[in-house]
């Protein structure tokens, strides 16, 4: 009786992993090759490799990060900016594939003197692995906060003076730092359409802002810019620059707004957009019978 138990529990439990697994999502590219001149012109892969819905629903920060740099981006270009987002989202860095991910904050803003010096050897992986956890939207207000729950990375490095205060985050005293302004605007990478802006230049004039460490992604430090545009209601796949120049990718994900809003998005493949989707249709195909 006791093998006969022990061969129902491990057949469970393999039912179990099995079915946890969510099969990747079939998704079609352009052809492309090294040399720019032969990347696809976003407008014909948008028109020629529409993702369908069901597909979209499929997707994951897991999946993104098996893809080269170009194929993201192809990705991104085919989506639109959907809602503005509200609330709390849990964020992930999105190394391509083949990305090491060790790159230098100071090589990036070279040009900054004097930040490039303050930043010596500290590694992107060091701010998105060790201190960022996502970011908070405040829809209404048009404003961003970051969620932050380590800080010792800055304070060692002499970027943060004395203890910044903390903010109630769903009954809970955390850090919510690095505030942006949220618009619609102009994507950096496909202009046809607009994207969800989180603008930290003028960090300085919104509510709530700590000159140490906030500054750092201001117009005095490292000129922060990132844009996002969703995947499917709860996820949102995003671009930061600093001072215009690309660093990396990354995701947002809300598993309550993912539950509540996945069905229907992959029934019709329409979503509310608050920003200007351009004046070529996207083409989402929504499954059978939706």
């Amino acid at each position: 009786m006791k093998a006969l138990a022990a061969t129902v529990l491990a057949l469970s439990l393999g039912l179990v992993a099995c079915t946890r697994e969510t099969p990747p999502p079939g998704i079609a590219f352009a052809p492309w090759d090294k040399s720019h001149a032969s990347k696809p012109d976003f407008a014909q892969v948008d028109y020629a490799y529409p993702i369908p819905a069901a597909e979209m629903a499929k997707i994951t920060p897991e999946y993104l990060a098996t893809l080269e740099q170009e194929q993201i981006d192809q990705i991104y270009a085919r989506l639109t900016a959907g809602p503005i987002p509200d609330g709390a989202f849990d964020g992930k860095i999105l190394l391509p594939k083949g990305a090491s991910g060790k790159l230098r904050l100071a090589e990036i803003v070279g040009g900054f003197a004097g930040k490039a010096l303050e930043l010596k050897g500290l590694m992107l992986d060091d701010l998105g692995e060790a201190i960022w956890r996502g970011k908070v939207f405040y829809r209404e207000e048009r404003v961003l906060r970051n969620r932050i729950e380590d800080l010792s990375v800055l304070k060692k490095m002499g970027l943060v003076t004395g203890e910044p205060k903390k903010m109630d985050f769903h009954g809970k005293e955390t850090w919510l730092l690095f505030p942006a302004k949220l618009y619609c605007g102009q994507s950096l990478l496909d202009a046809r359409r607009e994207s969800i802006i989180i603008d930290y230049f003028f960090t300085d004039e919104i509510p709530g802002y700590q000159e140490n460490p906030d500054f750092l992604a201001g117009r005095r430090g490292l000129r922060v810019r990132d844009e996002i545009r969703m995947i499917r209601p709860g996820l949102y796949l995003g671009r930061a620059y600093l001072d215009r120049g690309f660093a990396l990718n990354f995701t947002l994900y809300n598993k309550d707004m993912d539950d509540q809003g996945r069905a229907a998005f992959v029934k019709t493949g329409q979503v509310q957009e608050d920003c200007w989707p351009g004046t070529q249709a996207r083409k989402v195909l929504a499954s059978a019978g939706g």
